[in-house]
């Protein structure tokens, strides 16, 4: 089984490759060999760059299944750098309402939540690797989230535990092209506490990549 992990920013993805040179770069999307059944994607920030290199991803590499890792908001007052196993994805910046669509319906594919694939073999590999984890929705757009007005707007009508900018977009390309996605992300900045405020990346990467690899070595087992 060959499984492809899929990054928006480099600065993700450099603790696993460690400044190694890519395997290829198509349209500035680069892609790295880990192993022999193991690539990784570092696809850019937003959902037009995720839905391209997802695309490609998919179309040079053929993987049986892809992860989306990576760093986000979350809805609830946690500790940076919570692990959160992804149930569901949804996209909390389209809205067709005006010609009568529920709000965050994906047009073509009819959608408003895309599914995280065999969630119970997810949970059961990441119970295996040790680390602890939180699991649930993640919403995702093209807006880097800060407390305020369209932080509660989000949260009250999706319910999601985490907010970030590329997931549903790649779940959706995943979803079309008929290739399972799971995705495992981490706890950068609490979107409800307005007073404490920051975003911590380092804290939010300390253990995301290794638990990710030892995630991918737990669905191998």
């Amino acid at each position: 089984m060959l499984i492809a992990l899929f990054y928006a920013m480099p600065s993700e993805i450099n603790s696993l490759i460690h400044d190694a040179a890519p395997m290829e770069v198509v349209h500035g999307v680069s892609f790295y060999r880990l192993r022999d059944n193991l690539i990784a994607c570092c696809g850019g920030v937003g959902k037009v760059n995720a839905a391209m290199a997802a695309a490609l991803l998919i179309e040079r590499y053929h993987p049986d299944l892809i992860i989306n890792v990576g760093v986000a908001g979350c809805f609830e007052e946690v500790e940076i750098g919570t692990l959160v196993l992804a149930e569901d994805f949804i996209q909390h910046d389209v809205d067709t309402t005006g010609v009568g669509d529920p709000i965050g319906l994906v047009s073509t594919v009819n959608m408003v939540s895309f599914p995280t694939a065999d969630f119970p073999r997810a949970k059961a590999a990441m119970d295996k690797t040790g680390y602890p984890y939180r699991t649930g929705r993640v919403a995702t757009g093209d807006w880097f989230a800060i407390p305020g007005e369209r932080v509660n707007f989000i949260r009250d009508t999706f319910s999601p535990l985490l907010c970030e900018m590329e997931g549903c977009a790649v779940a959706q390309v995943c979803h079309r092209a008929g290739v399972p996605m799971m995705a495992l992300k981490s706890v950068s900045d609490c979107l409800v506490v307005k007073q404490d405020y920051y975003f911590n990346f380092p804290a939010a990467m300390a253990d995301l990549n290794s638990a990710a690899m030892a995630f991918v070595d737990a669905l191998e087992g």
